[in-house]
């Protein structure tokens, strides 16, 4: 019987240890709580508090002393009291993340401390209070507010730019109104690639990606040019391409601006034109052609890509110089030169090389592809009839192609490329004109394909 008594003895002081503890245990867990932790009855009277709530509701206290939480909370949460007292199931959170203005007044206006008070009840007789200091996590949500009510304002409140988010291919990721106010486009744009905004052909998905790499190298890539609205009316844009400073995986990438600068694309066109454009043709001229040229053929370097050149003279042309003088050889070759504008892309450049000479760079198109355009132009040209001094006048052109292939890089440069497509073009002129060649390495070796003296002329 005595080692029963002592055993239930020893019992009891391992229990009463435990609890000591346990109790220890919860008393270092509220002081190292990063949250305020308050334990009260029901009706407030405070029975433990850890000191971030000391800390937090010292300030509210009216006497110096903190017995009971709603007192405490009175002038900034007199709600708490009733909400408690209505609260009518044996526990569960009576309010989850309060949020409750300290020092309100006109003096603490533009930083007033917040608290967050999310209030349990634990049983018929106790509550637990939460209190966070929650003051930077809110002025950062506001400054977020902030952000976007400014970026709001810029979507709204401007006319000509057009601001959409494109991925790492360059599809639309996001639709806003600046974009359905400058484009006309709607939300179906989102999913397509951007080169929607641009008329067939301005924009090669090789250029887009070129595009988004000088993004990324230099922070920033801005391009102008033709850009096309929904209802296939064109006006004059600027396109700024920045990317994102976090991205996503499939999402946001880049952030692309679209300016509509129609007003000043005749001051920028005249001054282009009175550096570039050729008198007569109004197409640019060979010094235009060979920077642009040299431009392209460097890209195709860090991009690898096809580069191609059409070389193109008028045929015949002497023997209406005959008939008709300067004057009826200078509205072929402007007549020349409207259908080659109608005949390319935005993307390709026509210029006007020589005397009768024209020249097409083709970025991203291989020789395959070039001779189909030159074959297309050389059509274009038969079919249609030029009134001459009243005289119906029809004259055909005679076209060279040459390519840098992929790899190949640019051995000799534009230069070197040029040189390919007029021995190609001298080839086509020696077969009768009328027809497109495509240059091979036998053409180089051919004497009849050497420059000609100056003045002399490739018609036969």
């Amino acid at each position: 019987m005595r080692s029963h008594l002592d055993g239930s003895e020893h019992d009891l002081v391992d229990e009463t240890a435990q609890l000591r503890a346990e109790h220890e245990a919860l008393i270092q867990f509220l002081y190292l709580a990063p949250v305020g932790l308050v334990q009260a009855d029901l009706d407030g009277v405070i029975a433990m508090m850890n000191p971030i709530s000391a800390q937090l509701l010292m300030p509210l206290s009216r006497d110096g002393g903190l017995d009971n939480l709603f007192t405490a909370l009175e002038s900034i949460a007199p709600e708490l009291r009733h909400l408690c007292a209505s609260f009518d199931r044996p526990s569960g959170k009576i309010c989850d993340g309060m949020r409750v203005r300290l020092n309100p007044g006109p003096s603490a206006k533009d930083a007033p401390q917040i608290l967050a008070i999310t209030l349990l009840k634990l049983d018929d007789q106790r509550l637990m209070a939460v209190i966070d200091d929650i003051t930077v996590q809110v002025r950062r949500e506001r400054q977020l507010r902030q952000n976007d009510a400014w970026r709001d304002a810029i979507l709204t409140g401007i006319t000509d730019y057009a601001l959409a988010e494109i991925d790492v291919r360059g599809a639309i990721t996001k639709w806003n109104p600046s974009i359905g106010r400058v484009t006309g486009h709607g939300s179906e744009a989102v999913g397509q690639p951007c080169s929607i905004f641009y008329p067939p052909g301005a924009l090669t998905p090789e250029r887009l990606l070129e595009r988004l790499g000088n993004a990324d190298g230099d922070g920033w890539s801005l391009d102008e040019g033709e850009c096309l609205r929904a209802d296939g009316s064109r006006f004059w844009g600027s396109a700024l391409i920045a990317p994102l400073p976090e991205r996503e995986a499939d999402g946001p990438a880049y952030c692309l601006i679209l300016r509509d600068i129609s007003d000043k694309r005749e001051a920028s066109e005249r001054r282009r034109g009175d550096i570039f454009s050729d008198y007569l043709s109004g197409l640019a001229e060979r010094r235009a052609f060979v920077d642009a040229a040299g431009v392209e053929l460097a890209r195709g370097q860090s991009a690898p890509r096809a580069t191609s050149v059409i070389s193109i003279n008028a045929d015949l042309v002497e023997g209406i110089h005959d008939r008709h003088g300067q004057a009826g050889t200078d509205q072929v070759l402007q007549h020349l030169a409207a259908i080659l504008s109608e005949t390319f892309r935005a993307v390709d450049l026509v210029a006007r090389i020589g005397g009768e000479q024209f020249a097409v760079l083709l970025p991203s198109t291989d020789l395959k592809r070039a001779v189909l355009e030159a074959e297309r132009l050389r059509a274009a040209v038969a079919s249609q009839a030029l009134d001459v001094e009243g005289s119906p006048t029809r004259y055909t052109v005679s076209a060279g192609v040459a390519c840098f292939e992929p790899g190949e890089g640019a051995p000799g440069g534009i230069d070197a490329l040029l040189r390919r497509a007029d021995q190609a073009l001298r080839a086509a002129a020696r077969a009768g004109g009328n027809r497109v060649e495509r240059w091979h390495p036998a053409l180089a070796a051919n004497p009849a394909n050497l420059p000609q003296p100056e003045g002399g002329s490739l018609a036969v």
